[in-house]
C-alpha cells in the first residue's frame, strides 16, 4: 500500500495502479476481520482512480456552462467569415499519418518532438489532427475543389490534439478556428486574410489586438537564412532544444522561449534581411493594404512560423493581457503545399486561432459573456394523469420554448425545487384542480408571483414574458 501512494506521487500511475490492488488482494487475506482498515484502503483506492481518470484531461472545459462560451466563438467566426464568401468545410478528427507528416515536414516539432497522437489500425498508420490544414487540403485535393473559382476560401473549426507540454490555455485536447484561402498568390489576399482574422477576433468581443507581420522569405531565402544561422551559432552554447533545431531548421530557433538563447541570437540579422525583391515587394504591398484598412500591425523581425510548408507573409495576432505567450492566434503562406501533397499547383494562405486562448483573453479584458440559455418553463405533474397532459404541453410548445418536465408525479414543494435547479424561468403545476378548471398554475421562479394561465394561453404567456 505504501510503495502504491509513492508511485502515485512519482507519477508512475499504471505502477500504483497494480499495487493498490495488489494491497487490496493481500489485505483480504492479512487484515479480513478489519473491516474498518480494509474500508480505509478500498476508500483511498477509490480515490486515486476517480483522480487517475479525472486528471487525463481538464473535461470541465466542456461542461454545459462553458459549451455557451465555445458557441459564442463559433457563431463569431460563421458571421465574419461567412458575410466575405468562405465556406465551412467538416473534415475527419483522424486522418492516414502520411497527410501530416507530408504536411508538415520531417523537422517539425509535431515530428521529431513526437507531439502527435498517433496509432496504428490495420495496414495504415492513423493519427488525431494536430492542426487542421493538412486535412483541409486533403479534402481540398480529393474533392477536386481546385476547380472552384478562385480563390477557394474554406474555415473549419473543433477539437485538435497535441501531446505537448500543457501550459496557459493549451491543453493535450483544444480547440480551434482555422481558415484557408485558395488559388491566389496576389498580396491583396494576404492581406484580407489578416483583416479577417481581426475583425473575427473583435466580433469574438475581444478589442486590445495587435498584429504582427513578418515574412520568412520564398523557399531560397530560407535556405539562405538557415545556412547563415548554422554558421554563426556553430560554436553556440545553446539548449538542448535550439541544438537540435540548428540541425533540422535552424530559423525555429528564433522562436526559442529560453532566456540564454535569446541572449545569444539577439543581434543576429533576421529573416527580413535576406528577403530577395519579389519577396520584398510582396511584403510592402501587405503593408500597404493593412495600412489602407486602418488594421494596426507592428513589424517583427523576427516573426517565424513552426511548420515547414511556410513561406513569404507570416503573421501573429497578439494580446497583452495573457502573459508572456500573448499570441492568440497566428497564420502565414504556403504556396507549395498543396503541390507537395499530389494536388495540383495551388498557392494559399491560412490562420488559426484557439479557442481557449481567446477565451482566456476576454475574461482578462472583462469582457461578460452571455449567460447559458435556461428552460422557459418547467411543467410539474401531481397526480398520474398528469404526467401524460405536461409531457403533452411540452411537445407543444417545443417548437418556440425551451420546456422541459417532470417525468413522474410530484408534491409542489419537491416539483418547484425541481424546476428551480433546472434553472428555468417559469414552473408550471398540474393537478386536478388545474385539470378541471383547464388551466395551470403559472409561477415566477425568482419574483414569487404566481398566475392561473389557461391551457391554450401558455404559448402567448410565454412570448411576452420570457
Amino acid at each position: 500500500f505504501i510503495q502504491a501512494q509513492v508511485a502515485e506521487k512519482l507519477g508512475s500511475l499504471q505502477l500504483a495502479d497494480q499495487m493498490y490492488q495488489r494491497s487490496l488482494h493481500r489485505g483480504e487475506r492479512a487484515l479480513g476481520s478489519d473491516h474498518y482498515l480494509m474500508a480505509w484502503v478500498a476508500d483511498v483506492y477509490a480515490t486515486f482512480v476517480q483522480k487517475k481518470l479525472r486528471d487525463a484531461e481538464r473535461a470541465e472545459r466542456l461542461q454545459e456552462e462553458n459549451l455557451a462560451r465555445y458557441r459564442r466563438l463559433y457563431d463569431a467566426a460563421e458571421r465574419v467569415l461567412g458575410s466575405a464568401g468562405v465556406q465551412e468545410i467538416a473534415t475527419p478528427i483522424f486522418e492516414y499519418t502520411d497527410v501530416f507528416t507530408k504536411s508538415v515536414g520531417a523537422s517539425s516539432d509535431l515530428v521529431v518532438q513526437h507531439e502527435m497522437y498517433t496509432f496504428d489500425k490495420g495496414e495504415r498508420s492513423l493519427t488525431l489532427r494536430p492542426e487542421f490544414t493538412a486535412g483541409v487540403l486533403r479534402a481540398f485535393i480529393e474533392n477536386g475543389l481546385s476547380s472552384r473559382r478562385s480563390p477557394v476560401k474554406l474555415w473549419s473549426k473543433g477539437p485538435v490534439f497535441r501531446r505537448e507540454r500543457p501550459q496557459r490555455g493549451r491543453f493535450h485536447q483544444f480547440h480551434k478556428v482555422n481558415c484557408e484561402f485558395l488559388g491566389l498568390e496576389t498580396p491583396l489576399i494576404d492581406a484580407e486574410a489578416i483583416a479577417l482574422l481581426y475583425a473575427t477576433l473583435r466580433e469574438c468581443g475581444l478589442s486590445e489586438l495587435r498584429v504582427k507581420l513578418g515574412s520568412v522569405g520564398d523557399p531560397e531565402d530560407r535556405v539562405r537564412y538557415n545556412d547563415f544561422l548554422r554558421s554563426e551559432l556553430r560554436a553556440a552554447d545553446l539548449s538542448e532544444t535550439s541544438q537540435e533545431r540548428l540541425r533540422l531548421n535552424p530559423m525555429r530557433i528564433l522562436d526559442s522561449k529560453d532566456e540564454s538563447d535569446q541572449a545569444i541570437i539577439r543581434d543576429l540579422k533576421r529573416p527580413l534581411d535576406f528577403l530577395n525583391e519579389d519577396a520584398r515587394a510582396h511584403f510592402e504591398a501587405v503593408k500597404h493594404y493593412l495600412d489602407a484598412w486602418s488594421i494596426p500591425f507592428d513589424i517583427d523581425d523576427s516573426i517565424v512560423r513552426g511548420l515547414d510548408y511556410y513561406r513569404r507573409t507570416a503573421f501573429e495576432v497578439h494580446h497583452g493581457r495573457i502573459g508572456a505567450q500573448s499570441a492568440l492566434c497566428g497564420g502565414g503562406r504556403y504556396d507549395g503545399l498543396v503541390e507537395s501533397m499530389g494536388g495540383p499547383k495551388t498557392p494559399g494562405i491560412g490562420w488559426a486561432f484557439g479557442a481557449e486562448r481567446v477565451l482566456d483573453a476576454l475574461n482578462e479584458e472583462g469582457v461578460t459573456l452571455p449567460a447559458a440559455p435556461r428552460p422557459a418553463l418547467f411543467l410539474v405533474p401531481m397526480d398520474e394523469e398528469a404526467i401524460g397532459e405536461v409531457a403533452q404541453t411540452a411537445l407543444h410548445l417545443r417548437p418556440t420554448f425551451w420546456v422541459e418536465h417532470a417525468y413522474t408525479k410530484r408534491n409542489p414543494g419537491k416539483g418547484l425545487k425541481e424546476a428551480d435547479r433546472a434553472g428555468a424561468h417559469y414552473a408550471a403545476l398540474r393537478g386536478s384542480k388545474e385539470r378541471q378548471a383547464g388551466v395551470y398554475s403559472v409561477k415566477h421562479l425568482a419574483s414569487g408571483e404566481q398566475a392561473q394561465i389557461a391551457e391554450d394561453k401558455l404559448e402567448a404567456f410565454l412570448a411576452s414574458n420570457t
